[in-house]
């Protein structure tokens, strides 16, 4: 079950805001093509306002755990980071 915010566009795709099993806070898409990982509930649910209008989505804050679209899985020693854009 989820809350659907007021001011939505009920036709439109769907912008979810909640948390993994992790506690992770995240924003998701209703096509599976956007995530987004916060430090807040404020943090999320500020970007999925903000992204409400260029989606023409509704907001909802799901009450059941999401599941991550991107592993939140650490780099290895061994792996190497890619150097910075200039």
């Amino acid at each position: 079950m989820s809350e659907v915010l007021p001011e939505t566009d009920p036709s439109g795709p769907t912008l979810y805001v909640g948390q993994d099993v992790a506690g992770h806070w995240l924003v998701q898409d209703s096509d599976k093509r956007m995530e987004g990982r916060f430090v807040s509930f404020a943090a999320a649910m500020q970007y999925a306002q903000g992204e409400r209008h260029a989606y023409h989505a509704a907001v909802v804050v799901a009450i059941e755990p999401l599941r991550p679209l991107v592993a939140f899985v650490p780099v290895a020693p061994s792996e190497r980071a890619l150097p910075r854009a200039a």
